[in-house]
């Protein structure tokens, strides 16, 4: 199972220095990849928790990225379809791509919060179907030479959009962890990114959906890749049952093991979970300081306890 690592995306520690430090520091260690998130808005009274309150572009940070880094790859959970075109998306897509080398990895979502849908004019009504027209829309403007399209939710006159990424194809993952939005995956996907909610005991569950749905629909299961955005807090301690990828590094090693049983291909360690790392309130040395244990402890090929 590869490991990745997200910069500093989240909170006050989201600072340019921070986001380099990070990501340089996370490519000589030999992770296999970096990864953002998007959150447009968030309430004034901050109940959606602290790591939605202060969160920059994750597309904007990416391309930052891809011109302080050469090899690890550089990826997105989730972007949300509903909010802008499939055109706009595509023209960001091909630019960070190009900026990279043909480093990109873009994951897909429909949106959860009802204001971000409001704010944008989306409908979160319609965003299954929405989605159904979009992924194979977005994968034609990043691969044809002339685009054409007369759809339910987007009207493309004949026209060309470049230039073209330099990944044929750029990978495209889906979220989502709804019956429908998992065989989605199967269908559409090159592979399925899951939530940093998601309930990891039972991941197993959603990836053979997905290789069910993908082989119903003629695709090769085998193909098809699964991120893991990990929620890791190195350390943490609570009443009750213990949360996978909580607590010592053993039980988080162990944790990995589990999910690569699973059949997780991938597991990418995203600080900026932790409120105590994300929060526009932390203290960003500290939150820094508490990120770099983490990144360097779990290091791909560490010696365990090193």
């Amino acid at each position: 199972m590869e490991i990745g690592f997200a910069p500093p995306v989240s909170g006050s520690w989201a600072t340019p220095e921070n986001m380099l430090r990070v990501a340089r520091r996370a490519e000589e260690l030999g992770y296999g990849s970096l990864w953002t998130f998007q959150r447009l808005l968030s309430p004034p009274d901050g109940n959606w928790g602290e790591i939605y309150r202060s969160v920059q572009d994750p597309m904007v940070t990416l391309g930052f990225l891809a011109a302080a880094t050469g090899r690890i790859r550089l990826g997105v959970s989730v972007l949300n379809i509903p909010y802008v075109s499939p055109v706009v998306l595509a023209k960001q897509i091909a630019t960070v791509d190009i900026l990279s080398g043909g480093r990109l990895d873009v994951g897909l979502g429909n949106g959860w919060a009802a204001e971000e849908f409001a704010a944008t004019g989306a409908d979160p009504r319609r965003r299954g179907r929405q989605a159904d027209e979009a992924v194979p829309l977005l994968r034609r403007l990043l691969a044809d030479e002339v685009i054409t399209h007369d759809g339910e939710f987007y009207q493309v006159p004949a026209m060309r959009l470049e230039p073209k990424p330099v990944q044929r194809p750029v990978p495209i993952l889906l979220g989502g962890a709804a019956p429908a939005a998992l065989r989605r995956v199967g269908r559409l996907g090159d592979g399925w990114v899951s939530s940093s909610r998601a309930d990891l005991t039972g991941i197993g569950d959603s990836i053979r959906a997905i290789r069910s749905a993908a082989a119903e629909a003629g695709r090769d299961p085998g193909r098809l890749r699964f991120v893991c955005r990990g929620a890791v807090r190195l350390g943490a301690t609570g009443a009750g049952p213990r949360t996978p990828l909580t607590g010592t590094e053993t039980q988080i090693r162990a944790d990995f093991d589990a999910l690569a049983a699973e059949g997780m291909t991938e597991l990418f360690l995203d600080p900026n979970v932790d409120p105590e790392i994300g929060s526009p309130d932390a203290d960003p040395v500290a939150s820094l300081r508490r990120a770099e244990e983490l990144l360097e402890t779990f290091a791909p090929g560490a010696p365990a306890g090193v």
